[in-house]
């Protein structure tokens, strides 16, 4: 089965061009060279306008990329193809968007973030009116395409303007805000769909959520704050991929995107298959109950917007086994026959998947002083790479077999997000040891 997947994604950018030493600590003032006083914090002026703005970007984000997603096997039986083939409407969506992020947050260095959200926003809200017009499967995929490639330039740029515009001890916070719109946006494109659906056709609730779209970047654009710490960069390509190097060069950073990557195979793996799993046996429920089951991703907007409290009262990596934990215990509670136990399975899925996103995406933001949005470019990379992996993967263990097979995928990223944190204490635990015995000579 080719990819597809669920999810929402945020990450803010980590230093390039300064050693990953220096990168681990949060800037005390941003890149602009603004006193950090004057960035927004929680109850100041303007931070109510940018944290609903980022919300409805990030419902308008979401609903488009996984608006297809639910609908899967109405789309299959329209156009007689199987379902490896209709999730490409999904894949291309979300391949779109992991080619083209790199590039557009180039863009975002140069003309800004407010400017590139924007023109994302448009130009993938306007295909998205053409999305139920499609005459065949192909062009569907094509449409699709393009539209994840012009929402790639909002996650990086959404995550880098919060970076620079918001207080350094409120960026958790603001950061979970956001990844909550991203949760009621990917799961309000698929519970709307699947009831539209359900009485007029995959055409027409497709459009629906292009309009829901339509309505959320209009709002954004009037209520996002203007930028005031933003420096324009360079668009060269030797500073870009200089750039880059150095993210890529900082042990840290490879960690957290291989658990972003790890976090988002287990979420794309399990809700690319769980519409076929409950239309058949057992279960045999119709699509529009079916789409209902999203609803769990309520759960998400509630864990991704604590995430900043988790990692209060239990540090990074304590957090992170934490939200692992819960992730596998879903993971086996889905395993049982019976509908209730499933749903809880799914419930404790999405909030460990949040919780973990939320945390290892703002540990990335404490590395950054500048570069940002080509770090959560790589960040974006690494987390859809990880959804089509999940999607590929979890279809193909659904084949061979059944539910299980899915579940054993998922188990196995789990266990890959636990390691790579053990791996991480045992470097922080050489780190300062080394720094202790450099103090004593």
């Amino acid at each position: 089965m080719s990819p597809a997947s669920t999810g929402a994604s945020i990450s803010v950018g980590a230093v390039s061009s300064v050693p990953s030493s220096a990168a681990s600590s949060v800037p005390s003032a941003p890149s602009g060279g603004v006193d950090s006083d004057s960035r927004m914090t929680p109850g100041g002026p303007g931070y109510r306008r940018m944290s609903l703005a980022l919300f409805l970007a990030g419902v308008a984000t979401f609903a488009l990329l996984y608006s297809t997603q639910a609908l899967l096997p109405l789309i299959s039986g329209e156009f007689g193809v199987a379902a490896s083939e209709a999730s490409w409407t999904v894949a291309a969506a979300t391949g779109g968007l992991a080619l083209f992020v790199l590039p557009m947050s180039a863009l975002s260095e140069r003309f800004g973030r407010r400017t590139v959200m924007t023109a994302s926003l448009a130009v993938a809200v306007t295909v998205g009116m053409l999305v139920p017009f499609a005459p065949s499967l192909g062009a569907l995929v094509v449409l699709r395409g393009v539209q994840g490639a012009a929402l790639a330039g909002l996650p990086a740029s959404a995550t880098a303007y919060l970076a620079e515009e918001v207080r350094p001890r409120a960026l958790v916070t603001a950061i979970g805000l956001f990844v909550a719109g991203n949760s009621v946006g990917g799961m309000s494109g698929r519970v709307i769909t699947g009831w539209v659906a359900q009485e007029w056709g995959w055409r027409i609730s497709v459009g629906v959520i292009g309009a829901l779209a339509v309505v959320c970047a209009v709002a954004f654009r009037l209520l996002l704050p203007a930028p005031k710490h933003f420096t324009a960069g360079s668009l060269r390509p030797r500073v870009l991929l200089g750039t880059v190097r150095g993210h890529l060069s900082d042990p840290l950073l490879r960690r957290l995107y291989a658990i972003g990557a790890l976090f988002m195979t287990v979420f794309g793996g399990v809700y690319t298959v769980i519409g076929y799993r409950l239309t058949a046996a057992p279960f045999g429920l119709p699509q529009g109950i079916v789409g209902s089951i999203f609803l769990v991703y309520l759960v998400g907007t509630v864990s991704a917007s604590t995430a900043g409290r988790l990692v209060g009262r239990f540090g990074r990596r304590g957090a992170l086994y934490l939200a692992g934990g819960t992730t596998a215990a879903g993971l086996l509670l889905t395993l049982t026959a019976s509908l209730v136990l499933v749903l809880l399975g799914l419930v404790l899925i999405t909030a460990g998947f949040f919780a973990g996103h939320a945390v290892a995406s703002s540990a990335v933001s404490k590395t950054a002083t500048h570069g940002r949005a080509q770090a959560s470019a790589l960040y974006q990379s690494a987390y859809y790479i990880g959804s089509s992996v999940g999607s590929t993967a979890g279809a193909l263990a659904f084949h061979a077999d059944g539910w299980g097979g899915t579940v054993g995928v998922g188990l196995l990223a789990v266990l890959g997000v636990v390691t790579i944190t053990v791996l991480g204490s045992r470097a922080a635990r050489a780190t300062a040891r080394g720094t202790l015995a450099a103090d004593a000579r």
